[in-house]
Formats: C-alpha cells, sequence, structure tokens
C-alpha cells in the first residue's frame, strides 16, 4: 500500500481533527494562545520569508535544502521549524499522538479508494511494553522482521503517526521477494512521564518479545530514526555488555539475548549534548530545545553524557565490536542537518577501527528525510527514494 503524497486538502483534514485533540488534552485557552501566538509568523514572517527566499534571492544564495525542495516543500518544512522551536512539547506531542494519527491515516486510505488497510495491523500490549505488528500474513511466521523505534526527542511521536512510512516500508519488502515481512514498531513511554532507563527497558522487552516471535535473529533489522535510532544504539551496546550496567537498569535486561542481523539507523542521534551541534539554514531541528529533550531523557541518576544513553560518547572499539551486528551498521542522514557532525563523526570512528559500518549522507539533506519525503515529494520516484536504499541495504545482508 503507497498513498499518494500529502496534499493541501489532507493538511486542512489533519487540522480538523488536531482541533478537538488540542482542545481536549491541552485546553481551549492553551489552545488558542499557541495560535495566536502563532499568526505573525503564518500570516506575515512565513509568506514573506519563503517567497523572499525561494524566489527573489540568486541560487547561490539559497539553503542547499531550498536550493533542491519543491515549493510544497519548502513551504511544510519552514512551518516544522518555526513549530519544533516555538510550539510547546506538551501541544507538539498531540500532533503525533494516536487520536489524531489512526484517523487522518484512515481518512488518506479512504480518498485513495481504501475502506480499510489492505495490510494487517495491530496493537500489542504487554505489562513491560505497548507496540504495533504489521504483517502481510498473520498466520505465518516472518521472514524478515524490521524491529523499529520511533523518533520525536524522547518528548513527541508515536508509532501511529508513522504507520504509513511503515506500511509503506512492508510493501516495499514484500515487492523485493519476501514472503511474509514483518514490522514491529515500538511504542514507548515519552519524557516527562519517563527517563532513562524505561525507554531501554521497554525497548529490550520488546525486542525479546520479537525474538520469540520470529525465532531467529538472523531474519531481524533493528531500527530507529532520530531519539528512536537512539535507543536501538543503546540496545545493541546494552546487548554486548549487560554486567557493565545492570545498576543503571534496575536488574532489567539480565537475560542474555541475541544480536539482531543488522541495524539501519535513520538521522540517529548519536551523542544528546554536543557543541557540534549548530542550527543550519536547511535543517527544522533546534539545537538548544534538543539540548533540554536530552537531559528530560537523562532524568536526575545519569549524566546526559554516558555512553549507554549517548552511544555517541563510546569510544571503546571492543564494546563497540560486540555490540555491532553481524552484517553491520547502515546510516543514512542528511549533510544539513544538525546531527550531522556528530554522525559523520562516529561513523568514521567506526570505519577506522573496523566496526561493520555503511552510510548514505543525502546531499543538501535535512533531518529524517527518508521519513519526511515519503510525505511531500511528488513523483513516487522521489518518495520512496529513501526507503528503497533502506530495503535494498536489508535485502543484501538478509536474503
Amino acid at each position: 500500500m503507497i498513498l499518494g503524497p500529502v496534499s493541501y486538502l489532507d493538511c486542512l483534514v489533519f487540522c480538523a481533527f488536531l482541533t478537538p485533540q488540542l482542545i481536549l488534552h491541552v485546553g481551549l485557552f492553551e489552545t488558542v494562545l499557541v495560535v495566536l501566538h502563532c499568526l505573525p509568523f503564518l500570516l506575515f514572517e512565513l509568506p514573506f520569508n519563503f517567497i523572499h527566499e525561494r524566489y527573489l534571492v540568486g541560487y547561490s544564495k539559497q539553503s542547499p535544502f531550498v536550493q533542491k525542495a519543491s515549493p510544497f516543500e519548502d513551504f511544510v518544512i519552514r512551518c516544522v521549524r518555526y513549530a519544533f522551536a516555538n510550539v510547546p512539547p506538551n501541544v507538539g506531542r498531540v500532533f503525533f499522538s494516536k487520536p489524531v494519527a489512526v484517523p487522518f491515516l484512515r481518512f488518506r486510505m479512504l480518498r485513495h479508494g481504501y475502506l480499510k488497510s489492505p495490510i494487517h495491523w495491530h496493537e500489542y500490549k504487554d505489562k513491560r511494553f505497548e507496540g504495533i505488528w504489521i504483517i502481510k500474513d498473520p498466520m505465518m511466521k516472518p521472514d524478515i522482521c524490521v524491529f523499529y523505534a520511533h523518533g520525536g526527542g524522547f518528548s513527541m511521536g508515536s508509532a501511529y503517526f508513522y504507520l504509513e512510512f511503515l506500511l509503506t516500508w512492508l510493501n516495499l519488502l514484500s515487492d523485493t521477494g519476501y514472503r511474509n515481512p514483518a514490522i514491529f514498531a515500538l511504542d514507548y513511554t515519552l519524557v516527562p512521564e519517563a527517563s532513562f532507563p524505561t525507554q531501554l527497558e521497554e525497548a529490550i522487552a520488546a525486542y525479546e518479545h520479537v525474538l520469540s516471535t520470529v525465532r531467529d535473529p538472523n531474519r531481524i533489522c533493528v531500527s530507529g530514526d532520530s531519539a528512536g535510532a537512539t535507543i536501538v544504539l543503546s540496545l545493541l551496546l546494552h546487548l554486548a555488555n549487560i554486567s557493565r550496567h545492570l545498576e543503571k537498569m534496575d536488574n532489567t535486561g539480565v537475560w542474555r539475548l541475541a544480536k539482531p542481523r543488522m541495524a539501519v539507523l535513520i538521522s540517529p542521534w548519536v551523542t544528546l549534548v554536543s557543541s557540534k551541534h549548530q542550527n543550519t539554514t536547511s535543517d527544522y531541528l533546534d539545537a538548544g530545545h534538543l539540548h533540554q529533550y536530552a537531559r528530560q531523557y537523562a532524568g536526575e541518576k545519569v549524566s546526559v553524557n554516558d555512553p549507554l544513553l549517548s552511544p555517541g560518547k563510546c569510544r571503546d572499539v571492543s564494546w563497540w565490536n560486540r555490540a555491532a551486528p553481524s552484517r553491520g551498521i547502515f546510516v543514512t542522514y542528511g549533510a544539513e542537518e544538525v546531527f550531522a557532525p556528530e554522525v559523520a563523526d562516529l561513523i568514521r570512528f567506526f570505519e577506522e577501527n573496523d566496526v561493520k559500518v555503511r552510510s548514505r549522507e543525502e546531499k543538501g539533506g535535512i533531518h529524517a528525510w527518508p521519513v519526511a519525503c515519503l510525505f511531500l515529494s511528488s513523483s513516487l520516484e522521489n518518495r520512496q527514494e529513501g526507503l528503497k536504499s533502506l530495503v535494498e541495504e536489508i535485502r543484501d545482508n538478509i536474503p
């Protein structure tokens, strides 16, 4: 199932689903205050800067992203950039919540002629974790399974918001010849409701569940974007060195679990707090807010520089060699994103120390573009480009 790109009609419908949820979860007064705060940007700053920077300045003076983006992509990313820097997290998280994401996906399906999802998916709830199973045939054992952790700065996002992306991913896996592909999307607890190690404990329990379902670690690829990729790297480090940090984990995960076959990471937030994180004219992330979320995630008991929760701080070669899956780690990221310097630095460290790694740097690319372009790009080729690169890596390493 591959739906068409998001349209202006979709945007209006999304706002229609969003508004009552904001009033319900945030409150009418705060919702109105946020809207009023955003009005000067929407009415004046956005159209002025969009027209000026896109049509009135020379190509060489445009940001690398604007140079390659369509008008719609450019317009939406400007809105996302403003929201990330100015909208409070308790408001932003409603945008990605289940009560908004699921009805919106159903509307998108209906608009494309689907009364219900042609691909099976269902919620899975355990006392230790929650998530979503997506599988071609639920009556058969998967021959490939992607364990996925979503992004959102640990404070926003949900597995439900990623459903369309994951359904498309499963469709492409099926197209490459897998008989029964499956994806398990972890819906971990967000901050400030819980901080580390809760999210890692949930990932460990969910990964154990996936192992028991698939029954073969060589059929499993662990994956995630942004903060979710951080959790995946922490999971790999944990699996490789359980006894070293049980005191941080309240003895969760004392059992030894087999490593997955490979890892695929999208714009990983490898180092939670870094002086190399600098805002760019292209990306929509804001370094100051990211560092605030990082400290909330670390909580009061663990340092934000601890390598278990900030994997880019780990420079123990033997630990990484034990942590790396047998077919290595594939990393894709945008050259213009805030995380790019730290991502590139970790990749160099891996390469210099023979830790199995492959990477793809998107020139002019921004944060988590393989996810965003599926919704924003116009041509089918451009929308699937990022996902297809992930599928090709998986197919090459999990035949």
